[in-house]
């Protein structure tokens, strides 16, 4: 079984193929007052074919057969995150009062989900380096070659080399040799953000990363009720208030995207996981940082009968990917919101999307 997938669809612009281009108070907030949907994050396609991708990375990868895991371990165990106990409940998912509606986010539904654990923060460079020495695993950019890297963030001498943008979002730009080791180019590496969450990792490579921890990628479920913290009703995993008593809670974009980012939240790229106040749950980085890959096959038609455990539909073309980038402002990807949510090609790779592992048991 070949895999082939496009790499970051629109829900707007789903045919979009690339073209060359030059390189506070209590918030109810309104949906983006922006004709499109979004920072473009979703945007982008892969070339249909260009690579064979591995059929079952979730068996390849497993602890139990990979002979080399428990000298990549240690006896800490430190190559995986902590993981706290998300203790089991009835939530109400989804939202009545959409910022994005195309985006499947309501109706606003009755959902109770059983007690699992989840990495308190996003995966790392750091953690996921431990795992590509244990394996030599190999990502999918990797194979393809390229990845897309927001405009930004390239230096001059990149951006020279680059005759292709995205037509529904020229800030994006394929790059040659972009990956998690090279996250802006092969004039970048990660030798000084161990501690940042690891980019570029399609949902295959998540999936490989999680079933060699003896983990498992959350369902959307888990991840929306991890999210809001215990709290209900709320827009962000703290409450509704963007940033309460003008301190910032996430890493999102300030400023006019994507011209200028301020920085005023200390960071204009990923920050390093828990620099931000935790959850209710003590999650960090729940919303902002890096988009994070969810199990669930994407869908925007959602039943309002009570559910339990559920996992989305069986199958599809797209997966579920929740809380927004450091790349997301109301303006243009009103995304940093418990109940918001996109969608990418598994084989999606950027310079704004990781993940998270869950697990039915403690680590």
């Amino acid at each position: 079984m070949v895999a082939r997938f496009a790499l970051l669809c629109v829900v707007a612009c789903a045919n979009q193929v690339l073209s060359v281009q030059s390189s506070p108070g209590d918030e109810r907030e309104p949906a983006s007052q922006r004709g499109a949907t979004g920072c473009g994050c979703d945007s982008l396609k892969r070339a249909a074919g260009a690579v064979d991708a591995d059929p079952d990375p979730a068996a390849r990868y497993s602890r139990g057969a990979n002979e080399r895991t428990s000298e990549a371990q240690g006896e800490d165990g430190k190559f995986r995150s902590p993981m706290i106990l998300i203790s089991g409940g009835e939530f109400l998912m989804g939202t009545d009062n959409p910022g994005i509606p195309p985006d499947g986010e309501g109706p606003q539904r009755p959902v109770h989900v059983d007690s699992f654990y989840m990495d308190i923060q996003e995966v790392t460079n750091r953690q996921f380096e431990t795992f590509v020495r244990a394996t030599g695993y190999v990502t999918e950019a990797e194979k393809f070659g390229n990845s897309f890297v927001f405009e930004g963030i390239l230096s001059d001498t990149v951006k020279s080399q680059i005759t292709q943008a995205v037509a529904a979002a020229p800030w994006w730009l394929p790059v040659n040799g972009a990956s998690w080791r090279h996250p802006e180019g092969p004039d970048s590496n990660v030798t000084l953000r161990l501690d940042h969450p690891v980019l570029h990792v399609s949902w295959a490579d998540a999936v490989a990363y999680c079933s060699w921890a003896n983990r498992r990628l959350p369902t959307e479920a888990e991840w929306e009720y991890a999210c809001r913290g215990g709290l209900k009703d709320r827009l962000y995993p703290w409450g509704n208030n963007l940033t309460p008593k003008g301190q910032h809670y996430a890493n999102l974009w300030q400023g006019d995207f994507p011209n200028q980012n301020s920085g005023e939240d200390g960071y204009v790229k990923t920050s390093p996981v828990m620099s931000f106040p935790a959850n209710g749950f003590g999650l960090y980085d729940m919303v902002g940082n890096a988009w994070e890959w969810t199990s669930d096959w994407w869908t925007v038609h959602h039943t309002t009968e009570r559910q339990h455990n559920p996992k989305g539909p069986r199958s599809g073309t797209d997966k579920v990917k929740k809380g927004g980038s450091y790349m997301c402002h109301k303006s243009y990807c009103y995304r940093y919101r418990c109940a918001a949510r996109s969608q990418n090609t598994p084989d999606s790779s950027a310079s704004n999307l990781g993940f998270r592992c869950a697990s039915q048991e403690q680590q």
